[in-house]
């Protein structure tokens, strides 16, 4: 996998791009299939803010519930959890980030307004998060469906609504972008990378 120019000029001037078709429709639809799976299976929990001590649950600010994914769970999510290293090796040898392990986790938002309050991905501290890449998995979305992605680059000020679309790809820069879910109004699905830095 490899960077186009324009993907590595948006991500160091904007601190983001946009990749449609990331796996390809047949893969993509796979990959929605076993994500559905495991929501309807209850196996996802409501999704907490900050860390350690700090932990607590509050759906005025988040209201999606989670899933962390590794590898052999599925054979379809381990396929896209392929193409997320693939993705941080691309990112690392294009942009220079140094990024080394990364975390994966499904998160759906199940509607009724559900949202994510404007936040930025890194927290405090040495072993922080450099790059977010989110995945969609939402086969026919519909503007009526809410949960759009907004995005507020430094550059311009003016933010960027990004609709969750199947097999869209968001990659952004973690501590350097905030970001913000918009209320939900039908079930949302979405695969997040966090990657690391090199010995984090």
């Amino acid at each position: 996998m490899d960077l186009t120019d324009a993907e590595v000029e948006a991500l160091g001037t904007h601190g983001y791009f946009l990749r449609d078709a990331f796996l390809g429709e047949p893969r993509a639809l796979a990959v929605r299939d076993a994500a559905l799976a495991r929501v309807e299976a209850g196996v996802l929990r409501p999704a907490g803010i900050r860390r350690g001590a700090d932990h607590s649950l509050d759906t005025s600010v988040r209201g999606d519930h989670i899933e962390w994914v590794l590898p052999g769970a599925d054979a379809a999510l381990e396929t896209l959890w392929h193409h997320f290293r693939e993705l941080g090796d691309a990112v690392s040898s294009a942009a220079y980030l140094g990024l080394g392990r990364f975390d994966v986790q499904l998160a759906c938002y199940p509607g009724g307004g559900a949202h994510y309050a404007r936040h930025r991905d890194a927290f405090p501290g040495q072993s922080n998060r450099r790059l977010t890449a989110i995945w969609y998995a939402n086969a026919g979305w519909t503007p009526q469906d809410g949960g759009m992605l907004r995005l507020h680059p430094e550059d311009t000020g003016a933010p960027v609504d990004v609709a969750p679309v199947l097999d869209r790809l968001v990659v952004f820069l973690s501590e350097r972008l905030e970001h913000e879910v918009l209320p939900s109004h039908a079930t949302r699905l979405a695969l997040t990378a966090w990657f690391y830095g090199r010995g984090a």
